[in-house]
């Protein structure tokens, strides 16, 4: 078994079951009120077959970094990335984990009543009491130190981040991370990806939040460069022992 993502070391969600489900590039850690492994493993198996079918007739739907047309013969989680990377400018992968991790706990949740499903980074949330969710960000000094704090008349939430110092995933900007909440975690990842993809320095921070402000989508955010950090929204920041 891969070692664990340095990111999963403080996840240990009180009185509920934690699992990982790897399958491919899809890592999953669920957290449930019982051990839905082989469901988990089902539906992603079901998702990435609908994603992979997809690429071989459509191969500029995985490489592509511009707005993907719409296709309504598409699969429904084709038919989401597509959608929530329009909004904001960005390719249909931008969308991949978030989405993922969306469409899988939206079918777990016929099982528990309370899940967690991360994907990378990318967090699905639904639980009866409040989460922090710690903030990763590389070699910052402000990373793990922060933590946003989400209530469950906030969820179904979506908490996705983009690095372009932190991870695999392709970012055009500097930023050590940049975290977003959404009712969706489909959007929220879209969002964090273009979001990252603008911030190049500091300076620019205050204009590219300004237009992400505006998004009705988008409930809040973090964004941390370096020693600097800024945020907004509707989020409660908290610090982390």
């Amino acid at each position: 078994m891969p070692k664990e993502h340095a990111y999963r070391r403080g996840v240990h969600p009180k009185d509920l079951i934690s699992f990982r489900v790897l399958i491919k590039e899809t890592d999953l850690l669920v957290s449930s009120s019982k051990d839905l492994s082989e469901q988990t493993r089902d539906r992603v198996h079901h998702y990435r077959r609908q994603l992979e079918d997809y690429i071989k007739t459509q191969p500029d739907f995985l490489s592509t970094l511009l707005p993907y047309p719409e296709d309504p013969f598409a699969p429904e989680i084709i038919r989401e990335m597509i959608s929530a990377t329009r909004i904001f400018d960005v390719g249909p992968m931008a969308a991949v984990a978030g989405t993922i991790a969306q469409f899988v706990a939206r079918d777990l949740l016929q099982y528990t009543e309370e899940l967690i499903v991360e994907n990378g980074g990318d967090i699905f949330l639904k639980t009866e009491r409040p989460v922090t969710v710690s903030i990763f960000a590389g070699t910052s000094k402000l990373s793990d130190k922060l933590g946003v704090v989400i209530y469950p008349e906030q969820m179904p939430a979506g908490i996705c981040t983009s690095s372009a110092t932190v991870g695999h995933s392709l970012s055009l900007g500097s930023a050590d991370s940049v975290c977003i909440i959404s009712s969706k975690a489909s959007i929220a990842d879209a969002a964090a990806t273009a979001l990252g993809n603008r911030i190049t320095n500091q300076f620019k921070l205050k204009n590219e939040i300004e237009s992400m402000r505006e998004s009705k989508d988008i409930k809040g955010g973090v964004v941390i460069i370096g020693k600097t950090m800024a945020s907004w929204g509707e989020i409660e920041l908290t610090k982390i022992h």
